[in-house]
C-alpha cells in the first residue's frame, strides 16, 4: 500500500470519525433503553463491576474463583437479553454499534489492514490520481481491436495497426503483471487518437485495483504544477512534487502539446531522472515522432527515456473519428 503519510493520515482520521458517530449512536440506544426500564442500568453496572473483579483476579491468579465469576456474568447477561426482548427488541440490540465489524472501525486485525481500510486507501488513490471518471470507461474491459486495421502498416516499423495494438496490448499486460518485481516504464507514441491514453488508462485501472498509487497529468498539468513549486512559494504543490517523485507509477500524458521552453526541458529530465533513480515507473505518451522529442527535449533527457523505457509506436487511423463514422 503506497500512500503518503498524509493521505495515511487522512485515512485515520475518518476512522476515527467513525468511531466518535458509532459511539454516540450506541450511547443514544443505551439512553433509550435506561429510560424504558431502570434495570438495565443497574445489570450493566453489575456486569461491569464483575468484568473488573474478574480481571483483578486472572491478574493475580486465584483462577478457581473464575468459574463462579463467569457464572454470574453469564446470568446477568442473559437476564439483560429477556429484557430487551420483553420491549420488544432485539438481542443484540445493545451491542456496540461498527461501521465494521471485523475491524471495530480501527482499520487494522491485529497487525495487518483491514478489508474496509485497503477499500478506502484505493478509493483514495482513484481521486488523488485524477483518473477516477475516465476509468469508469478506459479500462481492459472495454478494450477491443476492432478500431484497427490490418492493411494500414506503418512505413518505419513495419508493423500493421493491427499488430502494433496487439504488441501494446500484451506489453501493458507485463508491465502490470510484473509490476511489483521488475522496475519498467513506456514510452507510448504516435499520431493522435491511435490510443495511446486509452491503454494507458487501462494499466492504471489495474494496478489502483490493487491498490498501488497512480498520479495522471497531462503535459500541461505536470509543468504547471512544477512551475509553482520552483517559483511560488505554496507548499501544497511542493507536496505535490513529492508525489510526483514518488507515486508508484507516474502517466504524462500528450507530452510535447505544452508550451515548450528550457524549463519544461529541464523538469522534464529532473522527472525522469529523478523517478529511474527512485526505481519508480513512469508512462509517457506522445503525439511527437522520435526525432521531434530528441530536438524539443534535448539528446541528454531522450537518452535517458531510450534507455530505460519501452517505446511502443501505435499507428493507424483516428479512433475517435472512426467511432463517429461508425
Amino acid at each position: 500500500m503506497a500512500l503518503k503519510n498524509s493521505q495515511y493520515d487522512a485515512l485515520m482520521r475518518e476512522y476515527n470519525q467513525t468511531q466518535l458517530k458509532n459511539k454516540r449512536l450506541w450511547d443514544l440506544k443505551i439512553k433509550e433503553v435506561y429510560a424504558l426500564n431502570p434495570d438495565f442500568e443497574l445489570i450493566d453496572s453489575k456486569i461491569a463491576s464483575l468484568c473488573v473483579e474478574q480481571g483483578k483476579k486472572l491478574l493475580y491468579g486465584e483462577i478457581a474463583v473464575l468459574d463462579n465469576l463467569k457464572s454470574q456474568i453469564d446470568k446477568l447477561s442473559q437476564k439483560r437479553i429477556e429484557l430487551l426482548e420483553n420491549l420488544g427488541f432485539p438481542a443484540d440490540y445493545l451491542a456496540p454499534v461498527y461501521t465494521c465489524a471485523d475491524c471495530q472501525d480501527t482499520g487494522y486485525i491485529g497487525n495487518l489492514k483491514c478489508h474496509c481500510f485497503k477499500k478506502a486507501a484505493i478509493e483514495m488513490l482513484y481521486t488523488s490520481s485524477n483518473l477516477k471518471e475516465m476509468l469508469q470507461t478506459e479500462n481492459f474491459n472495454h478494450y477491443t481491436y476492432q478500431y484497427y486495421s490490418e492493411n494500414f502498416q506503418d512505413q518505419a516499423t513495419g508493423l500493421t495497426a493491427l499488430s502494433a495494438a496487439k504488441r501494446a496490448y500484451t506489453q501493458a499486460r507485463h508491465f502490470i503483471d510484473s509490476f511489483d518485481s521488475e522496475f519498467n516504464n513506456l514510452l507510448l507514441y504516435g499520431d493522435t487518437g491511435v490510443g495511446k491514453t486509452f491503454i494507458s488508462n487501462c494499466i492504471a485501472k489495474e494496478l489502483m485495483d490493487t491498490s498501488h498509487s497512480v498520479i495522471y497529468f497531462s503535459a500541461f498539468q505536470l509543468f504547471e504544477a512544477l512551475a509553482k513549486s520552483t517559483f511560488e512559494y505554496n507548499t501544497n504543490y511542493d507536496d505535490v512534487v513529492q508525489y510526483i517523485f514518488d507515486c508508484d507509477l507516474l502517466i504524462i500524458d500528450d507530452l510535447g502539446t505544452e508550451l515548450t521552453n528550457s524549463f519544461v526541458s529541464s523538469q522534464l529530465f529532473l522527472c525522469v531522472n529523478e523517478r529511474i533513480l527512485r526505481k519508480r515507473s513512469t508512462i509517457i505518451s506522445t503525439n511527437l515522432s522520435i526525432n521531434r522529442l530528441v530536438d524539443t527535449y534535448s539528446e541528454r533527457t531522450f537518452s535517458r527515456i531510450s534507455s530505460n523505457y519501452t517505446m511502443l509506436k501505435l499507428v493507424g487511423e483516428d479512433i475517435r473519428l472512426k467511432k463517429k463514422r461508425m
